[in-house]
């Protein structure tokens, strides 16, 4: 699959393939998904030289709430130190990474790790709403597509996803948590892919029950509370599984068993 990989194509390929089933894949494949689905593939498949790849793949809250608690820089600082942990991991070569926001814009498509971006108070000021279900739709499907673009080109492929968020679903009108859910789980049953969630503390919000209801399991959830340290701290947690879910096909399934507890 080359630079016109088309996402329509590799999402009815995976359902063919028995991967999705047919109510993920049609929530998948409406026009405007599919378009900021595609915006975020980035780097050819056919263009990277590895015998095996991992996906590590963030969504960043970039709501008003964010800015109102005086997390943003907590958050940027997160981002910035899972990209380095992973820079200065043995697997950098076979890792490439994807950081879309909450909201939509695409900080940088899959793109090898020296080729990422850092963010800053130039290219990340939160002050907008929270269309949690949608957006985790089009996060994990070009989670998927990217995927299934390297599956095709004879690659075995791990994927590792964050999701976060300081508040429950606000503002969506397409998905719920149901279609969040069902496509969560045809991705686990693949056994190639972690899903992990972070809900900063709102001091109101019950994220355990958001992430469960959403699909997530309980041991990949991190609710650290409102206070920079703390965001930090559980970003580090979470830069701790990438690495090590990346070395090796072995390391990937027990840190997918063992969940942030396998640190």
């Amino acid at each position: 699959m080359s630079k016109g990989a088309n996402v329509k194509e590799l999402i009815k390929t995976a359902q063919q393939g028995g991967i999705l089933s047919k109510a993920s894949a049609q929530s998948l494949i409406v026009t405007d998904i599919g378009e900021q689905i595609q915006a975020a593939l980035g780097m050819p498949a056919d263009q990277m030289q590895a015998s095996e790849v991992v996906l590590v793949t963030m969504m960043m809250d970039d709501s008003g709430s964010i800015r109102f608690a005086s997390n943003s820089q907590a958050v940027r600082d997160g981002h910035n130190l899972v990209i380095e942990a992973l820079l200065a991991s043995k697997q950098n070569k076979n890792i490439l990474a994807h950081t879309r926001y909450l909201n939509g814009f695409v900080l940088y498509p899959y793109s090898l790790l020296s080729q990422t971006v850092q963010m800053d108070a130039r290219n990340y000021d939160p002050d907008k709403g929270t269309p949690l279900y949608d957006q985790t739709m089009v996060v994990l499907g070009t989670v998927l597509a990217k995927q299934q673009e390297f599956v095709e080109n004879g690659v075995p492929v791990r994927a590792v996803t964050l999701l976060v968020t300081d508040g429950h679903d606000e503002c969506s009108v397409r998905n719920n948590a149901k279609d969040c859910a069902n496509l969560i789980k045809d991705m686990l049953m693949q056994e190639t892919h972690i899903i992990a969630a972070m809900g900063i503390d709102d001091g109101a919000t019950d994220f355990h029950e958001v992430f469960k209801n959403m699909g997530i399991r309980d041991e990949w959830i991190l609710t650290p509370d409102k206070t920079q340290s703390e965001i930090r701290r559980a970003f580090r947690v979470f830069s701790q599984s990438a690495v090590r879910a990346s070395q090796s096909a072995k390391t990937f399934s027990q840190t997918a068993l063992g969940g942030f507890g396998a640190n």
